[in-house]
């Protein structure tokens, strides 16, 4: 019988949010697949578990985790943490969880911190709809792509920053997004925690003057939804109606489809679109 893997949440600062159940688990766990050993020691020698640990990493996260999986159907159970907060979420666990659940191994969590939902909750930001970016890319193109594809979005955005490269994202954020409210969560959870309500440039104005310190969270409001439907609807004002249905039916819709298309691009009735392609 296989055994199982748990995936593990650690305090993201605080040592007083570890449940009862995560030392548990780790005290009775074979092994602790363990993002940075070095850093998990303080941590496990805090709680006074004494279980092995193994590195499981972003680098060796595909060879390790056929290696981990190996161990699981043999019986053995294993818990994966990060060096803070929830394993998965913006830290190694996905590749692990994927391998394990095709081998047919029992997956389970054992819910604790995470910083993005903390941060939410606390930001002051809608939290009905939100979108996790985590970090954003290092690599220039792909960082751009996303930035992109956030100017557009309605729901309430989280972004991880470190201390030392947070100017660069605060303007690259301005530059894609314009102006927008944003809450700045930094050191959550611990002694020096602060929640900052504020806007990009206001914080783009403030970091010229004083260095980041801490982990950050960003919290930014996404784009009004009402503002974006009129946006859209005057991207089509240049073209006229014919034109706007033509651009449908050359990326393959039918006219049928396209007339219905452009009637909702433009908020107006079907039928006005119709009648005036209708010789088309």
């Amino acid at each position: 019988m296989s055994g199982t893997l748990y995936l593990v949440a650690t305090p993201i600062g605080n040592l007083e949010d570890m449940t009862y159940r995560a030392v548990r688990i780790l005290n009775e766990a074979d092994l602790i697949a363990a993002e940075d050993t070095r850093n998990s020691i303080k941590l496990l020698n805090h709680f006074e578990i004494k279980t092995p640990m193994t590195s499981y990493h972003e680098f060796n996260k595909y060879d390790k985790a056929a290696y981990l999986v190996e161990k699981l159907l043999a019986g053995e159970n294993i818990a994966v943490i990060t060096d803070a907060g929830t394993p998965g979420i913006s830290d190694p666990g996905e590749e692990l969880v994927r391998q394990s659940l095709e081998a047919g191994i029992t997956v389970t969590s054992v819910p604790g911190a995470c910083a993005c939902i903390t941060a939410l909750i606390i930001s002051g930001q809608k939290t009905r709809r939100f979108a996790f970016e985590a970090f954003l890319p290092y690599d220039k193109k792909e960082r751009e792509r996303i930035l992109k594809e956030l100017q557009d979005e309605t729901r309430t955005m989280i972004i991880y920053e470190a201390p030392h490269k947070l100017k660069k994202t605060l303007a690259d954020l301005y530059d894609a997004l314009g102006d927008r409210r944003i809450t700045l969560c930094r050191e959550l959870t611990k002694k020096h925690e602060t929640v900052e309500p504020t806007t990009l440039a206001e914080a783009i104005d403030y970091y010229r003057e004083n260095d980041p310190r801490g982990e950050y969270v960003i919290v930014v409001e996404g784009m009004d939804p009402e503002a974006l439907a009129e946006a859209e609807k005057k991207q089509y004002d240049e073209i006229s109606v014919v034109e706007h249905v033509k651009m449908y039916m050359d990326k393959g819709m039918s006219k049928k489809e396209a007339i219905k298309q452009a009637a909702v691009d433009r908020g107006v009735p079907k039928r006005d679109v119709y009648n005036e392609v209708i010789d088309m």
